[in-house]
């Protein structure tokens, strides 16, 4: 389970986050909705400890990921937005190198890799250097280094972000056998359609709080609106009203 309680981050004046709490179960799919600059990567950001909250706490599992954030990473796998991948290296290389770092060795780590490959739809640049890749199989690689180690937990910044249609339904395919297995799974989007039809419960971050979340019908039933996106923008019109 991830658990994040009253998180704060400043950047100068900026308060880009603002005592930001909530809770992502284990089994299920939780989404993270905002507008640009609403606080969602940096909260991202903190949660797999690439950021010091300035406030409040992180928990993997119970482990704060401040205070011990290797032991929380062993559980967590990571897709940051716009993910550099290491352009000297081929696809399968890349991959294989995150497995080593989290200790995988061997036979394992190659059987996991490929299956990773044919999972994935990289089977035809997976031996290929990566410089020159599509920003579509930039975020197939980067996305096979987060699961490489098979984490119990997953955080996804905008996962779909250049991929096909074929490759966005088999990612989405991949997310729900997840949340089928008991992972815990969370998730930036800006796709809307992509949050309502996967997501168990969706948290909407704006101007640095959490300004609504519930599931998506439960959204729209106390905002309004024919679909999420927009009860999406209701929410965001009320937090306006309020400034």
């Amino acid at each position: 389970m991830i658990r994040v309680e009253q998180l704060a981050k400043r950047f100068g004046r900026v308060e880009a986050v603002r005592g930001v709490s909530f809770d992502c179960p284990d089994g299920q799919i939780t989404g993270l909705l905002g507008p640009n600059g609403a606080g969602k990567s940096t909260t991202l950001r903190m949660l797999y400890a690439a950021l010091a909250p300035d406030g409040g706490r992180a928990l993997i599992d119970g482990i704060d990921v401040a205070r011990d954030p290797l032991a929380a990473r062993r559980s967590l796998g990571v897709l940051p937005h716009g993910a550099g991948i290491y352009p000297q290296l081929t696809a399968r290389e890349n991959v294989r190198y995150f497995g080593e770092l989290h200790g995988m060795r061997a036979t394992a780590l190659e059987a996991r890799v490929q299956e990773l490959v044919e999972q994935l739809g990289m089977t035809e640049f997976a031996d290929r250097r990566a410089a020159g890749f599509s920003q579509g199989q930039r975020t197939k690689v980067a996305l096979a280094r987060a699961l490489v180690h098979s984490p119990r937990h997953l955080l996804l910044d905008e996962p779909t972000n250049g991929l096909d249609v074929m490759a966005t339904r088999a990612l989405r395919e991949l997310i729900r056998s997840l949340r089928a297995a008991g992972h815990c799974v969370l998730f930036s989007s800006h796709v809307m359609q992509e949050v309502a039809a996967l997501c168990d419960r969706i948290v909407i971050i704006d101007h640095g709080v959490v300004a609504a979340e519930g599931t998506a019908a439960e959204l729209q039933s106390r905002f309004g609106g024919a679909t999420l996106e927009e009860s999406f923008v209701r929410v965001l019109g009320e937090r306006e009203g309020l400034a």
